[in-house]
């Protein structure tokens, strides 16, 4: 195992093409679909958080109980719209790039929108009148109630971002593992590892571990005194 292990490592150290490939094709799908839903969730958790109205206690419900919706869900419901005979098999999206960031924006969005509601749900009440009183409107009253928040904000970014560079189900569904095009870091590990090629899937683990330790520090650590 130690063996295994020292060549794993050598992987990564020497810049093996197949293993530098799919680690920053990971990070490209993850950072593009989370950057996607984050566009998406801003604005709704900034509008429930500010706005009372019938139906938003519904809303969040459903916000929460998504975070926690299974990934092979949402593959099979994107492959549903996708797929061939499907609404929008006339796309080509099927086993490409576009259908893997689709189906982790769709992962990440109620992740991003849920923990953003309850950052910005926390602020001072009396924020948005003193700023009505000052004459601060539009974007840049909402623009500095984020910021007031911006800690949890960037949280509930991070947080999101680590719920789809782990993911397996959405990557396999969606992408079909093919090489040099939709391998994934998740992908290609199950995929070595049947195959008994435990240096590669080794060497891939090894970089998700540290992906995941990043994010992990500047969640409890970076941000703390931001």
């Amino acid at each position: 195992m130690g063996g295994v292990f020292i060549r794993a490592v050598e992987l990564i150290l020497k810049g093996n093409r197949e293993v530098l490939f799919i680690a920053s094709t990971s990070l490209r799908f993850a950072l593009t679909s989370t950057v996607l839903a984050t566009v998406c969730a801003l604005p709704l958790g900034l509008f429930l958080s500010l706005s009372p109205f019938k139906g938003k206690k519904l809303i969040i419900v459903l916000m929460n109980s998504l975070m926690a919706l299974p990934t092979v869900v949402i593959g099979l419901l994107v492959y549903s719209f996708i797929s061939k005979n499907a609404p929008f098999g006339n796309l080509g999206l099927l086993f490409s790039p576009g259908a893997i960031i689709i189906g982790q924006l769709l992962l990440a969005f109620p992740i991003i929108a849920s923990l953003i509601y309850s950052a910005l749900s926390n602020r001072d009440p009396s924020l948005p009148e003193t700023l009505d009183t000052l004459g601060i409107w539009g974007i840049r009253k909402y623009f500095i109630i984020i910021m007031e928040a911006k800690t949890a904000v960037l949280s509930a970014l991070l947080s999101g971002f680590g719920r789809v560079i782990g993911e397996v189900g959405v990557s396999m569904m969606l992408g079909g593992n093919i090489r040099w095009y939709t391998r994934t870091i998740t992908t290609t590990i199950a995929l070595e590892t049947s195959k008994g090629n435990f240096e590669l899937a080794l060497a891939l683990g090894i970089i998700l571990i540290v992906i995941s330790l990043s994010i992990n520090f500047l969640l409890h650590v970076g941000f703390r005194d931001a």
